[in-house]
């Protein structure tokens, strides 16, 4: 599911090789930057992996449920109950759009892609209920939920799913690239797909190409 259409570089680069996609998700949509194997910038997307839904229900809802944030503007009552089936709710629609994003992705790009990036995820307790009543796991467990439908979507396409570390990855595509300078390789690749080319997209194609490591 999107609601941006892709781009792709003016200059039409294609590499050989499988490619890797690097990912900057937020709230419920994801920033998707495609790169060949030889550091080409190949697609360039935004997609949403629900919609119509709540997009934090561990983090909103769930919280509602156990007396959290109940002074807050659009709080309502709610149970554990139905804030647990809430979230499952969300989570199957993930894991949905997920896989229809990469679907469409692997058909709008020439060359074949073999991995994905993502930001790795912390620790969260084993039930939703227990990360509902956690009131630190809740704050970042619907992140997670989403990171995890796409890394599951990857997986089924027989893709590799690389877990980047968001404060190393720039070290890493520097790394990759031989010691190059990573941020004038990045403006050139904004240079070459035009705007917008902002902070999430240089992060995901760093993504990227550290994991060519």
């Amino acid at each position: 599911m999107s609601d941006e259409a892709p781009d792709r570089p003016r200059e039409g680069a294609r590499g050989a090789g499988s490619a890797v996609v690097g990912v900057v998700e937020h709230g419920n949509s994801a920033v998707l930057v495609t790169l060949a194997s030889g550091g080409a910038l190949l697609d360039r997307r935004r997609v949403d992996l629900t919609v119509g839904l709540p997009t934090h229900p561990h983090h909103h809802e769930g919280s509602w449920a156990v007396g959290r944030y109940l002074n807050t503007p659009g709080a309502r009552p709610i149970s554990l109950a139905e804030a647990v089936a809430l979230v499952e709710r969300v989570r199957a629609s993930a894991a949905e759009g997920a896989r229809a994003a990469l679907e469409a992705l692997a058909g709008a790009v020439a060359a074949p892609i073999g991995g994905i990036a993502l930001r790795g995820c912390p620790a969260l307790p084993p039930t939703t209920a227990q990360r509902i009543a956690d009131n630190r796991a809740q704050t970042y467990a619907d992140s997670v939920m989403y990171r995890q439908a796409l890394a599951t979507a990857a997986e089924a396409r027989g893709w590799t799913v690389r877990w980047y570390d968001r404060d190393a990855v720039f070290r890493e595509a520097a790394a990759a690239l031989g010691g190059e300078d990573v941020d004038a390789v990045l403006r050139a690749m904004g240079r070459s797909i035009g705007p917008p080319w902002q902070a999430a997209h240089k992060l995901a194609a760093a993504a990227a190409l550290a994991a060519f490591r």
